[in-house]
């Protein structure tokens, strides 16, 4: 997507605590137009304010916010009722809202009011160039169409997902179309094997837009940007001067057969198990026809990606059996599904390295228990050194669970930023400062058993009887006493090992 600084900006909006304060508040903006604003920043105020709107859900029996504020306007008798309305007539997304703010605005004329002269330029948009930026495989792209009103050129780019059936996550408007392009040009210029760079006819990229924005909205709660309800009715305002979009062919449903057929073909070519295989490459042929029905055998990492996660969440049935196979079995499609697309050598290692990297992240959630996390770096080691150090790495990190923000989660005692949270959220609240930086270098050296002294004194201590925090107290006392004159905690490492080799 573009970058920030070329959106346009967001006029701040005030708090209101009613529905009839939001509509006044409304009303006092299309009040503070002005005389002779452009028509783009009416459009895009309109834009906004059925933004507001967009995820507001509609109970049965009720009408939509939209609705509702034509109808409040529709009663006034202001300069600020008659520009709202009047800009609805032409940025509405429904016609049902459009019919509706022309019948309020004939009203509002009819009782003296006169029309705003801006008026007749709302929606005099002309269709530009249309072209498109994204990967070589088709996860997703850029899709950026250009607009004039007048003299004045505008773009709108919409981020396109073809990993969910093409829906929009992101969508903005802009206001240097040739810089944004510009910098399409440079990241294909500069990765050509890997981003490709296009022109797209205007009516397919009515098409595009006017069918991804469809996908979007039919989501319960689809993840997009803050931009997206901002710039959603212009976007549909502005795509009614492009060309229609010509009736695409509704895609067959594959039969049993086909499907069959498809997935013999790629076990044929895999050299897996075959019922592994067969079973794995099933369901990957069975995401795709639901995900990319036009084109299901498509590969890209995004479309691996969420693959894995529809996995990990159990939307598809996998026999446990087959659960060890799906790491060489999904790299086995990935190379199949390449070649028959014809990738580069480049593209296909950044595509192995990238599902390497799913497939890694896809292994870990599923298998690493938090007895791994303490087994994790120890190296080869015989079973009594390791039931050691499983016992010195709990001394040091007894509970991997800790409350934040008065949610429970689980951290990675290997990641030592996670690990110090840990000791803090253990520490007593009255800790001095000094005392739990030490505590977490202690923490830090039993997990790493370096010095392997400071390990030696907790089992001595332990022989003793002390209970693991009386310990904790010695070893810091210890670590303590051999601190150097210093801002930073500096300790004399021989001086420590002497105090240890006393506890």
């Amino acid at each position: 997507m573009s970058p920030v600084s070329r959106a346009r900006k967001k006029a701040p909006q005030p708090v209101t605590h009613s529905v009839t304060g939001l509509f006044k508040d409304v009303l006092n903006d299309f009040s503070a137009l002005g005389a002779d604003p452009a028509p783009v920043d009416v459009e895009l105020l309109a834009s906004e304010v059925l933004g507001q709107f967009h995820d507001v859900p509609v109970e049965d029996g009720e009408e939509p916010l939209g609705l509702e504020l034509i109808g409040f306007a529709q009663r006034k008798i202001t300069p600020g009722a008659a520009a709202l309305l009047a800009a609805l007539k032409v940025v509405a997304e429904t016609d049902v809202e459009r019919k509706a703010a022309d019948a309020g605005l004939q009203v509002v004329l009819g009782r003296g009011i006169p029309e705003p002269t801006w008026a007749a330029g709302l929606g005099q948009v002309a269709a530009g160039e249309c072209w498109r930026t994204g990967d070589v495989y088709g996860d997703e792209s850029s899709l950026l169409c250009v607009f004039s009103h007048s003299d004045q050129l505008h773009g709108l780019l919409a981020l396109l997902d073809f990993t969910e059936g093409g829906r929009v996550r992101d969508l903005v408007v802009i206001e240097q179309p040739g810089e944004v392009l510009a910098e399409m040009r440079q990241q294909a210029d500069a990765d050509p094997e890997l981003v490709v760079l296009e022109a797209v006819d205007p009516a397919e990229a009515h098409r595009l837009i006017a069918d991804g924005l469809a996908a979007t909205d039919h989501l319960e709660d689809a993840d997009v940007s803050e931009d997206y309800a901002r710039f959603h009715a212009v976007a549909l305002t502005w795509c009614r001067a492009l060309p229609e979009p010509a009736l695409v062919p509704e895609v067959a449903a594959w039969s049993d057969d086909e499907r069959a057929a498809v997935v013999e073909q790629f076990v044929a070519a895999s050299g897996e198990d075959d019922d592994a295989a067969r079973a794995i490459g099933g369901l990957l042929l069975e995401h795709g026809l639901r995900t990319d029905p036009g084109n299901p055998l498509r590969i890209g990492p995004e479309k691996v990606a969420r693959f894995l996660e529809a996995l990990l969440g159990e939307e598809y049935e996998l026999d446990a059996d087959h659960e060890d196979a799906v790491e060489p079995v999904v790299l086995a499609w990935v190379q199949w599904t390449a070649e028959r697309a014809g990738l580069t050598e480049t593209a296909v290692a950044a595509l192995d390295e990238a599902v390497a990297d799913y497939l890694s992240e896809y292994t870990d959630g599923d298998d690493d228990s938090p007895l791994e996390r303490y087994f994790s770096g120890v190296g080869d080691l015989a079973p009594s050194e390791l039931a050691d150090a499983l016992e010195r790495r709990m001394f040091a990190v007894p509970s991997l669970t800790t409350e934040i923000d008065d949610e429970e989660v689980d951290l990675d005692p290997t990641d030592p930023e996670q690990r110090r949270a840990l000791v803090i959220a253990e520490a007593d609240e009255d800790e001095e400062e000094e005392r739990l930086v030490l505590r977490a270098t202690i923490v830090d050296q039993l997990w790493d058993d370096e010095p392997a002294e400071a390990w030696q004194a907790v089992q001595r201590l332990q022989e003793g009887e002390l209970d693991r925090g009386e310990i904790f107290e010695q070893l810091i006392d210890a670590l303590e006493s051999s601190l150097l004159e210093s801002e930073t905690l500096e300790y004399d490492a021989d001086a420590y090992l002497e105090a240890l080799a006393e506890l």
